[in-house]
């Protein structure tokens, strides 16, 4: 038994995410910490242990999946539920313990990716066999298509969102060097410390903390933090947002609401507990296509906002050597 695992209340905060899908948050999380706290106290069991039985537990719902009738796919849909679970845990564990390692990144991504594959021919087969409708295999190949473009889009918008950043940051640095300037810092990153500010109450905090005044008999203050919000134009388009955001994240649940958590959710337990696999698949697809849209929409209004900063730090460049 290991002494220094914390109470439940302090393993949620260390171990739960301050942003995380609504299935995680409503139908996860209350059964998979204090099973983490569990695992932790009184297991050896490592996170790359708990990955492999989420895996195996994943083949196992893909087995009953492809017997298609519907009392199968009810207990299918059940056990994928508990690999996912189990999917969670492992890096909930990691981060309690401090064992987490690259490798368990990679093993549980790769993990992910083929139990998905599996579940997905698995289901689609046993329904072409019960059915002969097949429509059911057009279905699996989108199923596989969709979580593939999911990570691919998420990959790609990462590494733009990165390469933004970093370009601001390198000439921010410069202005800093030259203009002795405040400490740069990303809208995004003050809500992702603080989740339950509002973003308006944010900006008009950090525009008056720069607007208060020095007196000559107090000490220098500390340089106030530049903010750059990428997000800007995409606020202003849709005022709206910041309302539901602010909700949402009061509750812990991120503003994209169909993932591919509950893409993968949609199809592997509402449509085989309900019976009916094809329907939704198709409005789960759908779904999880809307959001996507919206995710590269949000994007290409960050990147006029990132055009508009590197914009504003050459003009400030030209005026300063005028």
């Amino acid at each position: 038994m290991r002494r220094d695992i914390p109470p439940l209340d302090e393993v949620r905060r260390i171990t739960q995410k301050k942003r995380d899908a609504w299935w995680t948050v409503i139908l996860v999380d209350p059964v998979a910490t204090p099973l983490v706290r569990w695992t932790a106290k009184w297991t050896r069991i490592t996170p790359n242990q708990i990955t492999w039985g989420a895996f195996l537990l994943g083949l196992v719902s893909a087995g009953f999946f492809a017997l298609g009738d519907w009392q199968w796919l009810v207990v299918g849909a059940v056990v994928y539920h508990f690999s996912f679970i189990l999917d969670c845990m492992d890096g909930k564990v990691a981060r309690l313990t401090g064992t987490g390692s690259v490798f368990g990144a990679w093993l549980d991504f790769v993990f992910d990716r083929i139990r998905v594959m599996a579940c997905a021919v698995a289901l689609m087969g046993g329904q072409f066999h019960r059915t002969g409708d097949a429509f059911y295999i057009w279905a699996a190949v989108a199923v596989v298509a969709l979580d593939t473009l999911r990570y691919i889009n998420g990959l790609e918008i990462f590494k733009i969102r990165h390469t933004m950043r970093k370009q601001i940051k390198v000439r921010m640095r410069a202005a800093r060097r030259a203009e002795n300037q405040a400490e740069l810092a990303f809208m995004e990153d003050l809500l992702r410390e603080n989740p339950e500010a509002d973003i308006e109450q944010d900006l008009q905090k950090t525009q008056s903390e720069q607007g208060v005044p020095e007196t000559p008999e107090a000490p220098e203050p500390a340089p106030k933090r530049q903010v750059i919000d990428l997000h800007q134009e995409f606020r202003h388009k849709f005022p709206a947002y910041l309302r539901a955001r602010s909700f949402l994240l009061r509750h812990r649940i991120r503003t994209h609401l169909v993932s591919g958590i509950e893409f993968q959710m949609g199809v592997f337990m509402i449509g085989p507990l309900f019976d009916v696999v094809l329907p939704a698949t198709i409005v789960s697809g759908a779904l999880l296509l809307v959001f996507e849209l919206a995710i590269i929409y949000k994007l290409l209004l960050s990147t006029r906002d990132f055009t508009r900063t590197i914009d504003s730090f050459e003009e400030r460049k030209v005026l300063a050597a005028a």
